[in-house]
């Protein structure tokens, strides 16, 4: 079952993000993480399918 609060949590970024003038919301997860998937895909987002995000570490 999906915790509340996280889904309270996900609307506020939601929220912020609109009366901020953002476009559009960007989230980023491991690719095991079922659980946070499950949350935003059950928030209407969807996954990216057209881009790969690149990362390099510097320490």
């Amino acid at each position: 079952m999906m915790d509340f609060r996280l889904s309270v949590l996900v609307d506020a970024v939601e929220a912020y993000a609109k009366e901020s003038g953002a476009v559009r919301i960007t989230l980023v997860t491991q690719i095991d993480n079922h659980t946070a998937q499950k949350l935003y895909e059950s928030q209407g987002f969807i996954r990216d399918p057209e881009y790969y995000h690149y990362l390099l570490k510097m320490m």
